[in-house]
């Protein structure tokens, strides 16, 4: 990875640490159903009318469906249950691991034997929270965010594919039988931010139809003139957050980075967001640091440094 990709990926996983506590304050307000559709409904509006759809196909909506519907309906309902924000944004980082053996598997991306340690090193990290459940974690949230976990690693492999198909349309010549495919760095990285950010748009819409349905379904009572009405200040500012910045930059951003290097490059940076996320909840919402929270987190820090040391495996195919 280029030190800028290197730059961007630190500040997207620094945004989605700080989210945790957002969406704590935002759930003061509102269900966790609705909350997650009113972030894609603001998500999607109005972009949509200016951003060029992605083609409809099963890859955009296994991207909308995982990365939106099921990690954050569930990471939101987890919190909803009783799971503080440090602990959730820990424990949802189970996606990396999973994300990256899906990587071999379906896209054939090589993994060192580095990333191996790294990631077993990772989960430890996550089996002394298994270890810890009660409190601040009840049994209910933690399944939620397993859940979760592993909706969003298929929607990072679902965007990993699009920004694929998208960067293998752009180098088609002349007639059909003619197609180079140019290496991802080597790409125009003004068209592909674009064509990240109408992934994210389009997958919104998608996801906030579903979620207005379930909302609707499950929450019926909560779609009231009273509940918006009453709302908090902080948790309308907190959705903002959520929509605008952790949302349409931090998602782009990051469809972006897949789109422009490997997923086992990118996805150990997301070890990051834990901790961020443990010392905004701690500064800002007051949550208690433990001995076994410190033991996780540097477990898994340490599966983050170990996983990006420059000790490569032979490849089992040529990557995309």
């Amino acid at each position: 990875m280029t030190p800028i990709h290197t730059g961007l990926a630190i500040l997207v996983t620094f945004i989605w640490g700080v989210n945790f506590t957002f969406i704590a304050w935002g759930l003061e307000s509102f269900p966790p159903l609705m909350l997650t559709a009113l972030r894609f409904f603001f998500t999607a509006i109005p972009l949509v009318l200016f951003l060029k759809p992605p083609k409809f196909n099963r890859t955009l909506l296994i991207y909308a469906i995982g990365t939106f519907v099921m990690q954050y309906a569930f990471v939101f309902t987890a919190m909803h249950l009783g799971a503080s924000p440090g602990l959730t944004a820990l424990l949802l980082q189970i996606q990396i691991f999973i994300t990256v053996l899906l990587a071999y598997f379906i896209l054939d991306e090589e993994v060192s034997r580095m990333q191996i340690i790294g990631m077993l090193v990772g989960i430890l990290g996550l089996s002394v929270i298994a270890l810890n459940l009660g409190g601040d974690m009840p049994l209910a949230g933690f399944i939620c965010i397993l859940i979760a976990a592993i909706g969003w690693s298929f929607g990072n492999i679902a965007s990993k594919q699009a920004s694929a198909q998208a960067a293998l349309k752009t180098t088609q010549h002349g007639h059909e039988s003619e197609i180079t495919v140019v290496s991802p760095s080597t790409g125009k990285n003004k068209a592909s931010a674009l064509s990240a950010l109408a992934l994210v748009v389009w997958g919104g819409l998608i996801a906030c139809v579903m979620l207005i349905l379930s909302s609707l379904i499950f929450e019926t009572e909560a779609w009231q003139l009273a509940t918006f009405a009453d709302a908090s200040l902080k948790s309308w500012l907190s959705l903002g957050f959520i929509v605008y910045v952790s949302t349409l930059i931090g998602f782009g951003l990051w469809a972006h980075l897949l789109g422009q290097n490997t997923a086992s490059k990118v996805m150990p940076f997301a070890l990051l967001v834990p901790v961020f996320g443990m010392i905004t909840s701690v500064l800002l919402t007051g949550e208690v640091v433990t001995w076994w929270k410190m033991l996780a987190m540097t477990l898994i820090l340490s599966g983050l440094l170990l996983a990006n040391l420059k000790i490569r495996l032979g490849k089992k195919h040529q990557p995309i």
